[in-house]
């Protein structure tokens, strides 16, 4: 009686402990239960396919717009049956064609286990996909807003890959969208300059959905991404200032693809995670550039650089880490490599919370040394480099600048900008349309004189600015200014009608007097 007993309580205690277990890695679940849905859309705004089938020649059958099947984690009510891991591995099936029957499923279900089992073992990869997860399909939503987390996968990933980490930021008070890591035309990425734009795109779409959901804070947003995906989310960012905060695991980084972005566009608080270093001559090897990098040029953000000793670039998906064969873990365990996984996520949500929830403790949390935070010895190495204070060396910084002193100093604060980034350059057509976009308004008459005065001293044969001049200063009613103007114009552009027609409105001679 006293053995059965004891084993009924043996039982329940592992009961227990099955429930309240921590997550993959050592993860543990936040204040929020975990919901989750699988959403089957199209980006009709975008082609996938062509009318002929890329690789069998024949004409494409169905759908042809871009297949972006998302998964969204979020704040759930308690309640309801947790997810195995293998559901999510599931949802690969119908990441690309959404309108898989059930036997297809069947049968890419099974050559997924069949291939995890090839790996680590048909005991071990039966248990990989009976894992309790955290997350609840379709739970109910709890009431509120939440910060909104984008996530591009790794060249031809998965959404799926971001399970662990969507669920952990999901209980932590975090809107997690993703979606599956295609090509512009096939499922695998096109590793250049159009491919990078797809992925962008495919953020943005994901944002467009969030703008859907009741529990989006679409105010406070990331954009965080591995491998590939951790260069397609800065691309979105320089692209689409709706995003506020950066997290790249391991980011792809080649000056070819890199060079091309305008790095004072990353404004951004930015967490870089990356693998362990590769050495110089392992660098010479590979060809890689190193006189150019993309985290040393992001003057103008927050950077932090975080270095994972025991991770390789494979590591930082959950998914891949879980499945790799004993023979993998070499230089570093099994149980060593996990451990800095932990740590990634535990750096990306007080990141997270730093720069989308304002939280001080997290900003203490991020400036600290890793150790000071529990991070186990030589395991991590933080570098952190401050924005540049100042005005930022674009459009929107100029503005920003001028609206906070003056817009009569728009040149000698023009010249500043130049001075710290000799790249910065405003083209005449792009003042031009500037002053006009502020002519509209009556409040910013004197902002547009201004920056048509910009134009006409940085572009000083240009007709159109003087004649765009002239027309802000008749609107302003300084008739000898508004004439001057529009002389200068009809002297650098005597076929300038406008010009003419002006001045013979205002009872003035086509010529200024002579010099």
């Amino acid at each position: 009686m006293l053995l059965h007993s004891l084993l009924f309580l043996l039982l329940v205690a592992t009961s227990f402990v099955t429930y309240a277990a921590p997550g993959f890695s050592g993860l543990v679940q936040g204040p929020y239960a975990v919901g989750f849905r699988v959403v089957a859309q199209y980006d009709y705004s975008r082609s996938y396919k062509g009318a002929t089938d890329a690789f069998t020649g024949q004409p494409t059958v169905g759908e042809r717009a871009r297949p972006l099947q998302t998964l969204v984690w979020y704040p759930a009510a308690k309640g309801g049956t947790p997810l195995r891991y293998g559901d999510y591995l599931r949802t690969e099936a119908t990441d690309e064609v959404l309108t898989r029957s059930a036997t297809d499923i069947a049968a890419f279900v099974a050559a997924k286990q069949h291939w995890m089992a090839n790996r680590v073992g048909a005991a071990q990869a039966q248990a990989l996909g009976a894992q309790r997860m955290w997350a609840v399909a379709n739970a109910p939503a709890v009431a509120g807003k939440f910060p909104v987390v984008l996530y591009a996968p790794g060249r031809a990933g998965t959404a799926h890959e971001l399970a662990d980490l969507g669920e952990y930021l999901a209980s932590q008070g975090y809107v997690v969208l993703a979606s599956r890591s295609m090509g512009t035309r096939t499922a695998l990425m096109n590793t250049d300059v159009e491919g990078l734009t797809t992925q962008a795109q495919d953020l943005e779409f994901l944002l467009g959905y969030a703008h859907t959901l009741p529990q989006a804070d679409l105010g406070h947003v990331a954009a965080l991404g591995w491998s590939w995906g951790g260069l397609a989310n800065v691309v979105a960012a320089t692209k689409d200032p709706r995003i506020s905060a950066l997290v790249s695991f391991d980011g792809t980084r080649e000056p070819e693809l890199t060079k091309p972005l305008t790095p004072p566009r990353l404004t951004i608080p930015w967490l870089y995670i990356q693998r362990r270093p590769d050495t110089v001559s392992d660098l010479s090897r590979q060809g890689v550039e190193t006189s150019f990098s993309l985290l040393n040029e992001a003057k103008y953000a927050n950077v932090y650089q975080v270095t994972m000793q025991p991770m390789q670039h494979f590591d930082f998906s959950s998914f891949l880490l879980r499945t790799q064969p004993p023979s993998y873990f070499t230089e570093y365990s099994r149980a060593e490599i996990e451990a800095a996984y932990f740590w990634c996520c535990r750096y990306t949500l007080e990141f997270l919370n730093a720069s989308l929830k304002s939280n001080a403790a997290s900003r203490t949390f991020l400036d600290q040394p890793p150790v000071r935070n529990g991070v186990p010895a030589h395991m991590a190495r933080l570098q952190h480099t401050p924005a540049l204070p100042g005005a930022v060396p674009t459009q929107a910084g100029l503005a920003a600048a001028l609206a906070q002193q003056s817009f009569e100093q728009a040149l000698p604060l023009y010249r500043q900008l130049q001075q710290q980034d000799p790249a910065f350059r405003l083209s005449a057509d792009e003042l031009n349309s500037w002053g006009y976009t502020l002519l509209v308004d009556p409040a910013s008459q004197a902002a547009a004189r201004a920056i048509f005065a910009l134009g006409t001293q940085l572009y000083p044969t240009d007709a159109n600015l003087f004649d765009s001049l002239a027309e802000a200063e008749e609107r302003n009613h300084d008739t000898p200014a508004a004439i001057s103007h529009y002389q200068r114009s009809l002297e650098l552009n005597p076929q300038n009608a406008n010009a003419r027609q002006h001045l013979q409105t205002l009872g003035a001679p086509a010529t200024g007097p002579s010099k």
